[in-house]
């Protein structure tokens, strides 16, 4: 067999093996290769774990660590002895579908910023070529007891969003995951549906015809579990960390206060994504949710599909007009750099306003760890100092007075 089809067996073998978001996997997987950690788990699984195999890669693991690939593999022995990758791939081919490997031309890079829990691969029904699709998207979710109001929004925007060339990613749930895939679908425009399932398997039965109509139109339904799997609940809450980075950003229509919509929200804020939040009446409870994200400075007001556009516009592309729009659109006033903690000004100081700076490189100059560097950026782009360009950050104002 072809390293590329070792690779690809490999991969599918662990996106049965492991349940989505095992970090734990997606850690050895980085360190042994998908084929070389398969190796290791089948091993491990009759003779216990090669830790020192580990540690010449990783470094020393302390206890805790031990313990904790000594229980995943466990877990996976279990699981292991009814991995069938070639069956899973049959019965994909069989829906016409198509599985998505990292180093594939097709494959969505956005989903790589998940770091070790990003999915092994993906299983395709539709248009296979997702890294075109996605490249100008937007997530729009919320809540699935939806109110009129809710789906006439999401509807609207998904036909807005779409009639500019972008796609519309979201869950294929009822409420307003359904109606923001209508409105994609009536424009003719693309959509992308996140299964938690396997992608034969329409979940909710209701929307069975809605999801074909989206692989009609040229969109494409996705799950990171083979064909056959079933949607639990653990998976649906997984399933929102794909959505957040598929997206460019993340809208919210509707949403009460604790959330599957606010758990995207939150993944996207976490993954550095913009975020922006449909406001409703101060009455409503499926608003609330939306109104915690604008109170709290997750999100940013958006209230039609131009404003949506310009927040996605402003991830990656760096310009300085977008970024001062979007922050307009949120109400905040420009702020003085006096106002920052020492932190945050050190980590504004050692970014130029031309020239991208990654995080790793933010961090020697301003003298602070990764992880602080990684944390301050995202808050200052909250705020309105930094715009994120291709893999780095630029500052787009500095007021030292």
């Amino acid at each position: 067999m072809s390293g590329d089809g070792a690779e690809m067996l490999a991969r599918a073998t662990w996106s049965a093996l492991v349940e989505p978001g095992d970090v734990v996997a997606g850690t050895v997987v980085d360190l042994l290769g998908a084929v070389g950690a398969l190796e290791w788990v089948r091993a491990a699984v009759r003779s216990g774990p090669d830790l020192a195999g580990l540690e010449e890669r990783h470094g020393p693991l302390d206890d805790a660590d031990r313990r904790r690939v000594a229980k995943a593999v466990a877990r996976w022995a279990v699981r292991l002895p009814d991995c069938d990758a070639r069956r899973d791939l049959e019965h994909l081919d069989r829906l016409g579908g198509t599985l998505l490997v990292p180093g594939d031309a097709r494959w969505p890079s956005a989903l790589d910023d998940l770091g070790s829990e990003a999915p092994f691969c993906v299983w395709v029904r539709g248009e296979p070529d997702l890294g075109a699709v996605l490249a100008p998207s937007v997530a729009v979710v919320g809540s699935r007891a939806a109110t009129s109001y809710g789906e006439r929004v999401a509807f609207d925007l998904a036909d807005g969003l779409t009639a500019e060339g972008l796609c519309v990613v979201s869950g294929g749930a009822y409420g307003i995951d359904a109606a923001a895939h209508r409105g994609a679908v009536a424009r003719g425009g693309r959509t992308l549906v996140v299964l938690a399932g396997g992608v034969d398997r329409a979940y909710p039965a209701g929307n069975a015809r809605l999801l074909e109509a989206v692989v009609g139109a040229g969109g494409a339904l996705v799950s990171e579990v083979p064909p056959g799997s079933l949607p639990t609940k653990s998976r649906f809450l997984q399933r929102n960390r794909l959505i957040a980075a598929a997206g460019r950003a993340t809208v919210v229509v509707e949403a009460a206060w604790r959330s599957g919509a606010m758990s995207t929200a939150h993944h996207a804020a976490r993954l550095l994504r913009p975020v922006g939040a449909v406001p409703g009446p101060v009455t409503s409870m499926a608003s609330a949710g939306c109104h915690r994200l604008l109170r709290e400075g997750v999100a940013v007001c958006v209230t039609d599909a131009a404003e949506v556009r310009e927040l996605a516009g402003v991830i990656g592309s760096g310009l300085e007009a977008a970024a001062d729009a979007a922050r307009s659109a949120d109400g905040r006033a420009a702020r003085h750099q006096d106002s920052l903690d020492p932190v945050s000004s050190r980590v504004l100081d050692a970014l130029s306003r031309r020239v991208p700076t990654d995080v790793d490189r933010v961090a020697s100059l301003a003298g602070v760890t990764v992880a602080e560097a990684r944390g301050v950026v995202g808050l200052l782009e909250l705020s309105g100092w930094v715009v994120r360009r291709g893999t780095g950050w630029v500052a787009v104002r500095i007021a030292t007075s």
